[in-house]
């Protein structure tokens, strides 16, 4: 008995559960995404001059027109689209799209179109291939299908029931009412191993849209490393080109640098003497205040101690007695002169004598009174100097730096000397530029380094600040081979590999993997890593590195 009840067991499992695990025309596993990484039928085609992408939404044809080299978008073009039925012509644009009716597009197939783009310039014809898959996402086709699943799922249920009421007549048959509990048990096992199966087959799917459904167009990293990106995204972000080009070029080596003042421009306000500061009339000048030469920035009053103000008031008195002295003589000399008892020469000698004892007087006066006047020797702003009213300085001490901001100069640092007239260039923080003019070079090592100097060339100096580093590129005579591109286009990779981006096609970017060499300020030399006439991201590279 116990061997019959596991055959009849086995037999529910073996023959229930098959049919209802799967049937015709569903197929649980995860479809994988399309390898352009884009949901919607789409075609591209290029020239030398133009690159043309077009898109197939909602039965419209979109197409994205764009400079080859640049990726700039081409705003002021007339296209015609040479189709089965006839040619369609559209001149206006809308957005960053020109948008054709296409109602013949919701049939599945294969499609040869030509595209003519008339500009000022002239025309191109651009062929390009569409193709419509069947079945992409028809409500009609999917609403018919989910009406098929509910009849299996009612047909699978019926026969459910029927086996269940078989099995359960069998049961009863063999072992009679004593056996109920067993074919309790039966029942209840046929039960869970069919009610999954039918809750799942039951499913109403009618509800839901189908996965190819959505025409959506998403930027994503390839499994090959490339990036997909829509051409309206490109629009978006700005992303632009160029076409490399192989040349020869000086050999460029980068220098330390940074700003000092003209030597011809600037000037140092000091003191001869230590003393106590005084503000002239209109109060000391402010830091970043325009001064002309000449002007009178502050005083410095030179402090008396005790012994010499006691010498000093000795040397008054002595002054004035012998002025008192000299005075009685003169006043003795006029009436003898008048008479001519005594010559004209002898009372001019005292009167002179005289003028010269009361000079002494007043000048030592004013050695205690009036203070050193410290006055700018060029014209500039003053660039340093933080002073205050009774602040003591001593001999030498440099109270106002000035400098002329529109003529600055680089210092450079090499641990080689450069011969007279080079080419350079300077690139601050922020990838500013200057066009340096040689000076000079020193001729005694500084740190095991030799300074050289360049001059910033013309009104450049602007929103430059003395001290302010800077890297400066110098040119050598020797040179090199390689590709020209801005350093705009570089990115630093995970690994630390500088990389550009390569526009393989319409809507792929490959990174490549490149070795570099500084040119100038705003160029670096691609010696390997990419070959010549290939286009490169200039603009937007950070960006594209950034999908993932």
């Amino acid at each position: 008995m116990l061997h019959l009840l596991a055959v009849i067991f086995t037999a529910v499992l073996i023959i229930i559960p098959a049919p209802l695990s799967a049937h015709e025309g569903h197929d649980h596993e995860t479809a994988p995404l399309p390898t352009g990484g884009s949901f919607a039928a789409r075609g591209e085609s290029s020239s030398e001059t133009f690159e043309l992408v077009a898109v197939v939404q909602d039965r419209e044809l979109v197409i994205y027109l764009d400079q080859f080299a640049t990726n700039e978008p081409v705003a002021d073009a007339t296209i015609e689209v040479e189709t089965s039925a006839g040619p369609v012509a559209v001149q206006k644009r809308t957005g960053d799209a020109y948008r054709l009716p296409a109602a013949w597009l919701a049939q599945p197939g294969r499609y040869d179109l030509i595209v003519t783009a008339t500009t000022k310039s002239g025309a191109e014809v651009l062929p390009l291939t569409l193709e419509i898959p069947e079945n992409s996402g028809d409500p009609v086709l999917l609403r018919a299908s989910s009406g098929e699943d509910r009849q299996h799922q009612t047909k699978l249920l019926v026969g459910a029931a029927a086996a269940g009421f078989v099995l359960g007549a069998t049961v009863i048959a063999l072992w009679g009412r004593r056996r109920l509990a067993v074919m309790i048990l039966l029942f209840a096992l046929t039960a869970l191993l069919v009610g999954p199966a039918v809750a799942h087959e039951g499913e109403d799917h009618a509800g839901k849209e189908s996965p190819q459904a959505p025409r959506l167009d998403l930027s994503q990293r390839l499994p090959d490393g490339s990036v997909f990106m829509h051409k309206a995204t490109q629009h978006i972000l700005a992303i632009r080109t160029v076409v490399t080009v192989s040349g020869q070029f000086q050999r460029t080596i980068e220098l330390p640098g940074r700003v000092i003042p003209d030597p011809n421009a600037s000037g140092y306000v000091q003191a001869a003497a230590g003393g106590r500061l005084s503000p002239p009339p209109g109060g000391f000048p402010k830091l970043g205040a325009q001064v002309s030469s000449g002007d009178v920035l502050a005083y410095v009053t030179a402090p008396l101690q005790a012994i010499d103000l006691s010498d000093m008031r000795q040397r008054q008195g002595e002054l004035d007695q012998q002025i008192s002295i000299v005075e009685r003589r003169v006043a003795r000399y006029e009436p003898l002169a008048q008479s001519g008892a005594m010559t004209r020469v002898q009372l001019d000698e005292a009167r002179l004598e005289l003028q010269g004892l009361k000079d002494r007087r007043v000048a030592l006066d004013r050695v205690r009174l009036e203070p050193e006047a410290l006055v700018a020797p060029v014209s500039g702003i003053i660039a340093d100097g933080v002073v205050a009213a009774g602040q003591m300085v001593q001999p030498n001490t440099v109270i106002f730096q000035i400098v002329d901001p529109a003529r600055l100069w680089i210092e450079a640092l090499s641990f080689e000397a450069l011969p007279g007239a080079r080419s350079a260039t300077a690139r601050n923080a922020s990838g500013r530029s200057l066009s340096l003019t040689f000076q000079g070079s020193g001729f005694a090592d500084r740190n095991q380094s030799v300074p050289i100097h360049f001059a910033i060339e013309g009104d450049r100096a602007s929103g430059l600040r003395v001290g302010q580093f800077l890297t400066v590129l110098a040119s050598t005579d020797e040179e090199r081979t390689g590709l020209a591109a801005p350093r705009s286009s570089l990115v630093r990779s995970a690994n630390g590999q500088d990389v550009v981006y390569e526009h393989v096609t319409a809507e792929r970017f490959q990174p490549r993997s490149v070795r570099i060499e500084p040119l100038d300020g705003e160029r670096v030399l691609i010696v390997s890593g990419i070959d010549a006439g290939k286009r490169i991201v200039t603009q937007g590279a950070e960006l594209l590195d950034q999908v993932r």
